[in-house]
């Protein structure tokens, strides 16, 4: 099996628009970034997160909180999607009471990493909103949940993924549609 390039969905330039449009759209519905909190969920959601707060600052002249959700899926959940993701909070020294709470993530796909990270926030206290936004939504759902944020729509089958890669951890700022192959 092997991993087939059917195409490029997003490139640096539109991954740079992306990240400027998800800052606006965020102060945008938060009506400013009083009580904004942005976490984002490990390893790529939280590049998209420190990106997404560093437009913020530069656009609103504020620093808001930021912190890291740490997603550890099980062997299993891995290769089958059977259990749920384990996760752990890194990094909060704020109290996340009544704060407005953006959940950032490069990839929607069936909702049970979203659902876990949501549970991890609600033990730490009770914020006023919880707000999702994703580079990515693939579709394909298993929970009812949707993102706040999209930067771009992606529907695949059940033999195609979608491959986000960053210049922090790829060396490339790129989306691709990727399909499995059987080598012949």
């Amino acid at each position: 099996m092997y991993m087939n390039i059917k195409a490029k969905v997003i490139d640096e330039i539109g991954l740079s628009r992306i990240i400027t449009r998800f800052a606006h759209e965020i102060i945008e519905r938060n009506k400013g970034s009083v009580n904004l909190t942005l976490m984002g969920m490990r390893t790529r959601g939280e590049f998209l997160a420190k990106r997404i707060h560093q437009k913020i600052k530069e656009i609103e002249q504020v620093e808001i909180p930021l912190a890291i959700l740490d997603v550890t899926l099980y062997r299993d959940d891995f290769r089958k999607r059977l259990k749920q993701p384990e996760v752990s909070v890194s990094n909060i020294t704020f109290d996340i009471n009544e704060k407005n709470i953006v959940l950032i993530d490069d990839v929607l796909y069936t909702g049970r990493t979203v659902r876990s990270a949501m549970s991890a926030i609600m033990d730490l206290g009770r914020p006023g909103s919880i707000q999702l936004c994703v580079l990515v939504d693939r579709g394909h759902r298993e929970l009812p949940i949707s993102a706040d944020f999209v930067g771009k729509n992606i529907p695949t089958s059940i033999n195609e993924e979608v491959k986000v890669k960053l210049i922090e951890i790829d060396g490339e700022d790129a989306v691709y549609l990727v399909e499995e192959k059987q080598k012949d």
